[in-house]
């Protein structure tokens, strides 16, 4: 593959953080990712640095996977979730916990886990190729135009 076939290939890639995981695998230097999608070094740095940053998490959550634990529940109906299980999320003093109730289990979820639960119901109402953002964007332009008419 030629230096330039990469960064062509790269563009066939749907979002700019795929294009640079993409051609950060084929050991190109940040700086070159950078300038050949148009982006700020920053930013090719963010995603490389946050992608070992989740994969450092992954390891380490899946050397805790089989957490053993046992939870009492006391008699006012509390129950204390193990420091370990809490750092294993991430969770920091003051965060919120939303707890899901399936059949006979418990679940406690992150907001990040939330979010991407929503995030992926709402994408199978989202027709292909339309962006909400765009369609909002115009729909407040068109209002912004209308009042501008009738001042």
């Amino acid at each position: 593959m030629t230096r330039n076939q990469g960064f062509r290939e790269a563009g066939q890639w749907g979002s700019t953080a795929a294009r640079i995981r993409m051609l950060a695998a084929q050991g190109r230097s940040r700086a070159d990712i950078a300038r050949a999608l148009g982006v700020r070094y920053q930013q090719v740095r963010n995603v490389l640095v946050r992608d070992e940053q989740k994969k450092a998490k992954q390891t380490l959550a899946s050397d805790r996977a089989t957490l053993p634990a046992k939870i009492r529940v006391a008699a006012d109906g509390s129950a204390i979730v193990p420091a370990t299980a809490v750092e294993m999320l991430g969770v920091k003093q003051d965060d919120v916990l939303f707890v899901r109730v399936l059949s006979d289990e418990i679940h406690l979820l992150t907001r990040a886990a939330v979010t991407r639960r929503v995030q992926s119901i709402a994408r199978e109402f989202v027709p292909e190729g339309v962006s909400l953002v765009d369609e909002l964007i115009d729909e407040r332009r068109r209002e912004a135009e209308a009042e501008r008419r009738d001042a």
